[in-house]
């Protein structure tokens, strides 16, 4: 049995979690505070019961060295704005200083580590690297959902060092949200796909071709299945070795009674910047110089017509290239849509990554049934595979 926060007695205790801090930034600045929003519940139950706390995350890619531009210092800066109290800090995870900086931390008190990955150990899990982490604390709290796929050592290797570890707040909402839907979906259910990969979201389409009413396709990806279709897309990019297999998704939707939802019309551009001549086409009708970066108009009232009588709606990648505001109206209309259902009652899931930056920027975060804050661990979850730093934890 997984054991959540309630079951463990806090008070007086040092309480290290994993959480995932690896948030956007641009330079030293931080552009999405979402995720480190989202452990809060969790790190202010903590010192609520009386507890200290030590938080560990990663962030970026290093590989095993510092890197300035991946510190967490602007990370810990904006947890202290955010709860307006002090944090302290060490500039390396496993040093002598750092762990007699947790041994001694008073109730109340928090205390963040450094990139976890400066160090080679945390992705090789290394025995050693995970023994020295796991003396910051004497309760281990896994609330990094984001990386619950990765078998690293703050989340793997730590566990066997604690007789107390369990999951957070964030972490049990994640489950329970995407459990529910992969058991229990209220039908009709209609999965969104989109961003510009095919083979990416294969094993999602392979679970709920079993499961969804209606598959809509949009973003760079619709351009794979309407060229195995033999329509003319214009200069729109492609996957040509994934046409065979969007040519079986196809017909397995049609044995299966699941209804694939195209573009009929896109927004296109002679360059994804859209400094050139930016205008809608019928398919078919694309000149070889265009590109399709948006659903259009026509599109986009077909989507939500499906998605008002869908009584839950999975999410998983834009439907184009929502960043730049000529390309933002496909992702943007098709969220107003969702808001409106989710209002009157549908359950709509939003998975991570780019689709949860288009909730945020929008300013939908709270309308929502649940937004994931992991990208890659949402996908591996709800294409039916397991979660290593869930599944060690079941003990």
């Amino acid at each position: 049995m997984i054991k959540s926060l309630k079951t463990f007695e806090l008070r007086g205790k040092v309480v290290l979690i994993r959480a995932d801090f690896n948030v956007p930034m641009v330079g030293e600045k931080i552009i999405s505070n979402l995720r480190i929003k989202a452990v809060i519940p969790t790190i202010m139950t903590c010192l609520d019961a009386g507890a200290s706390v030590v938080l560990m995350s990663h962030m970026g890619r290093p590989k095993g060295s510092f890197d300035k531009k991946l510190s967490l210092i602007p990370v810990g800066e904006e947890l202290a704005s955010l709860l307006e109290m002090p944090i302290k800090f060490s500039n390396d995870c496993v040093s002598r200083d750092a762990i007699d900086t947790s041994i001694s931390l008073k109730s109340g008190e928090i205390h963040l580590l450094e990139n976890l990955r400066f160090h080679n150990g945390e992705e090789e899990n290394d025995a050693q690297f995970s023994s020295q982490l796991s003396k910051h604390g004497q309760i281990y709290i896994n609330d990094a959902f984001g990386t619950a796929h990765r078998s690293h050592a703050s989340n793997i290797g730590i566990v066997s060092h604690f007789k107390n570890a369990g999951i957070g707040w964030l972490m049990n909402k994640e489950l329970t949200s995407l459990g529910q839907l992969m058991s229990k979906p209220k039908t009709p259910l209609s999965l969104i796909l989109g961003g510009a990969k095919v083979n990416t979201k294969l094993a999602l389409i392979s679970e709920f071709i079993k499961k969804a009413d209606n598959i809509i396709i949009g973003g760079g990806m619709a351009f794979t299945f309407l060229k195995a279709q033999g329509k003319n897309i214009g200069g729109s990019l492609y996957d040509e070795s994934m046409l065979n297999i969007a040519k079986s998704i196809m017909n397995d939707a049609r044995e299966n009674g699941v209804k694939i939802i195209l573009p009929t019309d896109v927004i296109c551009s002679e360059s994804i910047n859209g400094n050139r001549r930016v205008e809608n086409y019928h398919i078919n009708d694309i000149p070889d110089d265009m590109l399709g970066l948006d659903v259009g108009p026509e599109t986009i009232k077909r989507i939500n017509a499906i998605l008002k009588t869908s009584n839950t709606v999975l999410w998983n990648g834009p439907m184009g290239v929502f960043e730049n505001i000529l390309f933002e109206s496909g992702t943007k209309e098709v969220l107003i849509c969702l808001k409106d259902i989710a209002k009157e009652g549908s359950n709509v899931i939003v998975g991570g990554g780019d689709t949860a930056a288009a909730v945020e920027k929008f300013g939908f975060m709270n309308e929502m049934s649940h937004v994931s804050t992991g990208g890659g661990a949402s996908l591996e979850f709800l294409s039916g595979n397991s979660l290593p730093a869930v599944n060690i934890l079941d003990r």
